[in-house]
């Protein structure tokens, strides 16, 4: 099973053109990218928001 990390406004950028072979994998991607931003911080109008999906 292979997985990719989409846009919610359907954007590609570098982050979404990557597949990856596990869940884990893209999670530990936006992990990276959102782990040291807390909620109160987080401005969710200027940052997109991503979902790790199954390739079929």
């Amino acid at each position: 099973m292979k997985y990719a990390i989409a846009r919610d406004d359907g954007q590609e950028d570098k982050i979404t053109s990557q597949s990856f072979d596990n869940y884990d994998d893209a999670y530990d991607i936006l992990e990276e990218l959102y782990g040291n931003i807390c909620c109160s911080d987080a401005d969710n109008e200027e940052s997109p928001y991503y979902e790790i999906i199954e390739l079929k």
